[in-house]
């Protein structure tokens, strides 16, 4: 073969070759995308998957916040309820502590007292109770009766007379025994110094320097209407001031010690359960 044959067999294979692989080139654009695609400056890359481009992040961006917001207000309502719900417990556990120690009181009661204690007189030691109307009532009289007695004596032992004395003793009877009703009342409304079921030594001091302040104006007042003299009326109330403030102190210990007429918190179906158990076979 010539070379000149040679030479045009290969200017042919070289022109079959580029057409070939043109033809191929042209006949795949998904590639050539592909290719510059992947090519693409990181300036310009999605940072998070499906995203490619500044424009497609600045939506993604806001969308973000939009769903950390809902979560946030999910977990606050749930912290919320939560919160509540704690409350509720907190609250549940005192009630069920105090019963506990309620419980645990009546124990000690029965343990030492037996079961009739236990179901009548058991809320006698506790610090909660309120006296009737009817037991203030007799508290005012009786100590009318006691205070006035001695009135009378010091009256008729000042004045030296029987009539000045009945007239001390009969002018301030009534009222101070309507005082000392009310003052019961309105201490009644009170518990301080109450504990064990009963008035403590210290309320009882109290009451009776209270009242004794109050008995000795109005003893010094109608003294001085009555006997029209200063210095005995002075006498009258300075002797009472002494005599009955003791007096009076250990009148309210005594009364203390009386169960009658005293109203206590008590738990009448607890008490109607400690019977029910006790009578049952």
């Amino acid at each position: 073969m010539s070379p000149l044959k040679n030479s045009k067999l290969t200017m042919l294979l070289l022109v079959l070759i580029l057409a070939t692989n043109a033809l191929a080139f042209s006949s795949s654009p998904s590639s050539s995308s592909s290719s510059s695609r992947s090519v693409q400056s990181p300036l310009f890359a999605s940072t998070v998957g499906g995203y490619s481009t500044n424009t497609d992040n600045a939506r993604r961006i806001p969308r973000s916040r939009v769903v950390q917001d809902k979560i946030l207000q999910y977990l606050d309502r749930k912290e919320t309820i939560v919160r509540k719900e704690h409350s509720r417990t907190a609250n549940d556990v005192k009630a069920l502590n105090a019963e506990l120690s309620k419980i645990r009181m009546r124990k000690e009661d029965y343990l030492q007292n037996g079961i009739a204690a236990t179901t009548t007189t058991t809320t006698t030691t506790a610090a909660s109770f309120s006296e009737t109307a009817l037991r203030s009532a007799a508290k005012a009289f009786m100590w009318r009766i006691i205070a006035g007695s001695i009135t009378f004596c010091t009256s008729l032992q000042f004045s030296g007379s029987v009539a000045s004395a009945l007239s001390i003793v009969g002018s301030d009877f009534g009222s101070k025994m309507a005082t000392m009703f009310i003052g019961e009342r309105l201490m009644n409304n009170s518990q301080a110094g109450r504990e064990s079921g009963s008035d403590a030594a210290s309320r009882s001091l109290v009451k009776a320097l209270v009242w004794r302040l109050f008995a000795i104006a109005n003893s010094l007042t109608m003294a001085i209407f009555i006997t029209k003299d200063l210095s005995i009326a002075s006498k009258i109330a300075g002797s009472d001031a002494l005599c009955k403030t003791g007096l009076m102190f250990a009148y309210e210990r005594a009364w203390a010690k009386v169960e009658w007429g005293k109203k206590y918190e008590q738990d009448e179906d607890a008490d109607m359960e400690l019977t029910t158990v006790a009578a049952a076979p």
